[in-house]
Parts: C-alpha cells; sequence; structure tokens
C-alpha cells in the first residue's frame, strides 16, 4: 500500500506542476510530451489526467490515514 501512497503522490504534484505551468506560462507538459499543441488531448494524454485525478481523489479520501498505514500511528478524530 505504501508503494500506491508513493505513486499517487507522484501524480498529484505532476498535476500540480501542469497546472502551475498552464497558469503561468500557458504551456501543457503533458500535451506537449505527447506531442500536442496547448489544449490537444489524445487517448494517451487523457489517460495521464485520469490519473492524475484518481489521484488526487484518493489522496484527499485517504489523507489521514497514510500515517497510521506508514508508521502505525492513530489517526485523531478530533477532540472529544
Amino acid at each position: 500500500m505504501k508503494n500506491f501512497d508513493v505513486l499517487a503522490a507522484i501524480l498529484v504534484v505532476v498535476g500540480a506542476l501542469n497546472w502551475g505551468l498552464v497558469a503561468v506560462a500557458h504551456f501543457d507538459l503533458v500535451a506537449a510530451i505527447f506531442g500536442m499543441k496547448f489544449g490537444e488531448v489524445s487517448v494517451t494524454s487523457g489517460i495521464v489526467y485520469g490519473l492524475v485525478a484518481l489521484a488526487g481523489i484518493y489522496q484527499a479520501a485517504s489523507f489521514k490515514s497514510i500515517p497510521r498505514r506508514w508508521h502505525g500511528e492513530p489517526v485523531h478524530q478530533g477532540s472529544r
């Protein structure tokens, strides 16, 4: 599971960097890697975008449980 967490984190970082480049430089790195122009989407780049989205959903849904899975630490549920 730790490898999956790391892969998801890498994909989230890739997505964040790509969106940063889009915002700052009007440059889509994923499209460029696959030889396309800004805004173009192929099946392959669509898969990459989809994986980044799934990784973001996974990270958001499992954020609180990652420390427990990695280090056996209890997850704090807030004060009672």
